[in-house]
């Protein structure tokens, strides 16, 4: 009997057939044991040896590892071909070994780049030996995170309250995004103008630009200002032209090489709105396998490497693939071949690419995700061994009679597509900057201006990073590894560092403040280059050029001295580094030119950053007689632009109340003036510079009535908790998906809430289960976001995020197509039933709706623990404003 050590569970079952009887595969399910999330599991003064610790789920996969191997004659471990994967086997080998079961069964490694028949088969024929030099490598890895985050976290803990953690390249790859963050501010616009015109030169009129004016060529800012333009506007008016110049160049645009995952999941981002991710996981799918045919097939090679060249196979069959769908003209008289700029390109591997590319991705039955994805890749690697595609470009000159103004005119026409045919690479910057076609145009020809425009613009400071250009910046500086770019933009979600909007990234507050003080304290490890270096050197130790050990002991010497020296520092003398760094943000310049920092409030004091149990936040010198605070960033200000720590929203005309805005240190609230004041808490997707006294007063409001249940009575209650927006029937909460909804939200609509929230049931109708599909119809054409025929309790209807539309009364929901779908769900949004979907959150229930913004809820005691209660009765506490 042979025993097969893989990774998952599905590879298992796929690899076992291809095996046989005579082989057992059992998975590891990934690491079988870590470091303890606990301070000294690497121990540096006991030259960093590491303590590793087991859960049960593992200790008892072990245990039937080492049950299979009695009586075995081979162990085999097959783990993924990368350095995790390396690692991985030797930690079930060091763990065997302990347990003293391996006796006489020979050990081996076998790494195939495919889970396909004879790519497995081929890999059992051709064993090998653990790459000590590769675990060495994860060793490093491991240890410096490990002693990174626990030494620097803590630091943060105690210096500043409310921080999460801080991370050997999460930090600096949360540099960046704060770095770009501060360019945007700090950029000034100008103002530039640009003259074009329609022009016809005895053709079909085409577009030319001014780039000549009083006889000198112009540059971006000569035409600054509207005075300057609409001159230059009349001189292309009045100038009669003629085509002085027609200039052809042939060119040449040559394919991409095939994926990388650093590459898929740039390509990824942009082309299908995928995080980093969700394109690893769903390439995981991919690579492990999805059954056709009532076989699972391994559809795509291994997806975590740097290189980019196909094994020969493969360039043949791209080539044979290619000839059979374009024709002979299609395929180049070599196969492509490609060579990465990568150091240590993840150890050689092949690039991401189909296992056979005679699955055309438009024959296979796969889930969204994954056919999309797989879509992608498949015709990423059948362009890149396709012909380049050959263009003309085209630039035509015209000059005025008298030689002062001049016009140009620029286009390019594709005179054979090649692998345009199939692909083309996406850009974060989608400006055509080889212009449109253009018509026959002949040099000599007199021109006329059928119509000129002045148009104004603006300089742009640069975007901010997208999940791709981010990804795209970290590679270019050699921050981290294409493996981990996943694991680490989703740790800066998870740690509220940084927010996403329109898929960028913005800084949060907190994500600012760490930056701050790591690039004032710690500036060293968050330098791009010195993190690059040690990336280098990392690949040094995999290489076999370097000792794990010696790295390690050069970065702690160093390392460990300057967390000594921050920890002798006191908490003022960190205040006012943080102050000094972050003015800018948190103190921005006034209108009028007024003190920035000049307290509101008792108008003496001066503002400062100071921390507090839950964090950092802004509070006055003159602390306690005023106790003006608000949260770090001017993020509420009004419409001027000016900081204040109150603001008067109007006057109730039903109360006669004034109603203000006030920022409080749990975040902005509206109140209302009044002996027992009511207060409300703002929503998260409500900012306070939005706020008005009609907002205001819907919020004071709350909970409203949406009306009586028709079936078993009582009043419907829509409000906004603890848990966010929601309706309350009889003891049953249900989340609303939006803000909105509570004030839309009509009886209807409620009572289907409440209905599918009960049948979720179970534990008093807390928990929530999807109602059952009818019909996937696949992504909505504009979100890109799940379409489905669902069955609910007053009949089938359409859901696409927080939309629900009724299916029309008599249709068959099954013969239901998208255009129809999208065409009830466009109607049914048109009314106010849509909202943008919120995470959804367990609502727990109470006996009365809780007052809004300050509502807690509470579990129902035990009678014994009434007892103790009534004995003991506490002070009741005042709950937060703000």
């Amino acid at each position: 009997m042979n025993v097969v050590v893989v990774e998952s569970p599905a590879k298992a079952k796929t690899i076992n057939k291809y095996l046989g009887s005579d082989y057992k595969v059992l998975a590891s399910y990934g690491h079988v044991r870590d470091l303890p999330s606990k301070d000294g599991s690497v121990k540096p003064d006991e030259d960093f040896a590491m303590s590793w610790d087991m859960d049960a789920k593992s200790a008892k996969r072990v245990n039937e590892i080492a049950d299979a191997l009695k009586g075995a004659s081979r162990l085999i471990l097959a783990t993924d071909p990368d350095r995790e994967g390396e690692a991985i086997s030797w930690h079930v080998l060091e763990i065997l070994k302990r347990k003293k079961v391996l006796k006489d069964a020979t050990v081996q490694r076998v790494v195939f780049n495919a889970i396909t028949k004879s790519a497995v088969l081929e890999a059992m024929a051709n064993p090998r030996d653990i790459d000590m030099e590769l675990v060495d490598a994860y060793l490093a890895r491991r240890a410096l995170d490990y002693l990174v985050g626990f030494t620097l976290s803590p630091v943060l803990w105690r210096k500043l309250p409310g921080s999460r953690s801080a991370g050997r390249v999460q930090s600096v790859s949360l540099r960046l995004i704060v770095d770009r963050e501060m360019e945007i501010e700090a950029f000034k616009t100008q103002e530039y103008w640009s003259i074009d015109a329609d022009v016809t030169a005895g053709s079909d009129p085409f577009l030319a630009r001014l780039v000549k004016h009083e006889g000198k060529r112009l540059t971006k800012f000569d035409l600054g200002n509207e005075t300057s333009a609409l001159a230059a506007k009349a001189a292309v008016e009045a100038a009669t032209f003629k085509v002085t110049a027609v200039e052809k160049k042939p060119g040449r645009r040559s394919p991409p090489p095939p994926f990388t995952t650093s590459t898929l999941q740039q390509e990824a981002a942009r082309k299908l709105g995928f995080s980093a991710q969700r394109t690893m996981q769903a390439a995981q799918k991919l690579y492990e396998g999805v059954d056709i045919g009532g076989e699972t097939v391994g559809l795509i090679t291994y997806m975590r490497t740097d290189g980019v060249q196909s094994a020969p196979e493969a360039l043949d069959e791209a080539r044979h693939v290619i000839g059979a769908l374009y024709g002979k003209d299609y395929v180049p008289e070599a196969p492509r071949r490609y060579t990465t700029k990568a150091k240590n390109a993840q150890e050689a591997h092949e690039a991401i690419r189909p296992t056979s590319l005679e699955r055309n991705p438009g024959k296979l039955r796969l889930d969204p995700d994954l056919g999309r994805l797989y879509e992608l890749i498949w015709k990423r690697m059948i362009a890149s061994q396709m012909e380049s595609a050959r263009i003309e470009r085209t630039t035509v000159d015209l000059d005025s009679a008298d030689g002062q103004t001049g016009l140009r005119a620029t286009g390019q026409v594709v005179l054979f597509p090649g692998y345009l045919a199939v692909y083309e690479e996406g850009r974060d910057d989608e400006a055509d900057e080889d212009g449109g076609r253009l018509p026959i145009i002949k040099e000599g020809a007199d021109a006329r201006v059928l119509q000129a425009r002045a148009d104004q613009h603006f300089t742009e400071p640069p975007p901010r990073y997208s999940e791709a250009s981010l990804v795209k910046k970290m590679e270019e500086l050699g921050i981290g590894r294409p493996s981990t770019y996943a694991s680490i933009l989703t740790v800066l979600r998870d740690r509220a560092y940084v927010r996403m909007e329109k898929n960028r990234f913005i800084p949060e507050d907190k994500g600012r403040l760490v930056t701050a003080f790591l690039e004032q304290f710690f500036r060293r490890y968050v330098d791009y280059g010195f993190t690059a270096a040690l990336e280098e050197r990392l690949d040094l130790v995999s290489a076999g050029e370097l000792d794990w050990k010696a790295l390690l002991r050069d970065f702690w010497q160093d390392f460990h001295a300057a967390v000594g020296e921050i920890g002798e520092l006191r908490m003022t003398q960190v205040l006012e580094a943080l102050n000094e760094a972050l003015g800018p943000h948190i103190f921005p310049a006034k209108p009028d030119g007024s003190d920035p920092r000049l307290c509101p409030t008792c108008g003496t004091g001066r503002l400062s950053l100071k921390t507090g149990k839950f964090g950092a936040f802004i509070g006055c010198s003159n602390y306690p007689e005023c106790r003006h605070t608000r949260p770090l960033a001017a993020n509420d200000d009004d419409a001027n632009g000016e900081t204040t720590g109150d603001r008067e929203l109007g006057v109730d005309p039903a109360t006669g109340h004034t109603i203000w805005l006030k920022a409080g240190r749990f975040g902005p609230y509206v109140e209302e003036t009044d002996e027992k004041p009511k207060r409300a808490s703002l929503p998260k997707d409500w900012p306070a510079a939005s706020i008005d006294l009609d907002k205001a007063l819907r919020l004071l409001r709350l909970p409203r009535e949406v009306g009586v249940h028709p079936d078993e009575g009582g009043v419907i209650l829509a409000g906004i908790g603890r848990y966010g927006p929601y309706v309350q029937h009889n003891g049953t909460y249900a989340n609303l998906a939006g803000t909105e909804e509570v004030f839309d939200i009509g009886l209807n609509r409620a009572v289907a809430v409440l209905a599918e929230k009960r049948a979720g049931g179970g534990r008093g109708g807390r928990g929530r289960t999807e109602a059952a599909a009818l019909k996937e119809l696949g992504e909505h054409p504009v979100t890109g976001k799940p379409v489905r025929v669902l069955s609910g309790r007053y009949g089938p209807y359409i859901k696409h995020e927080s939309t629900n539309a009724n299916v029309p009364k008599g249709a068959d929901p099954a013969a239901l197509t998208m255009e129809e779908a999208v065409a009830l769900l466009a109607a049914r949004e048109d009314k106010g039933g849509g909202g943008k979907k919120k995470p959804a959150r367990k609502a727990a229930a109470a006996k009365k709706a809780p007052d809004p913004g300050t509502a807690k809820v509470v579990k129902a005691k035990s009678p014994a623990a009434k007892k103790k209660a009534a004995a003991k009765k506490p002070a009741a506490k005042k709950a937060a404003a703000g």
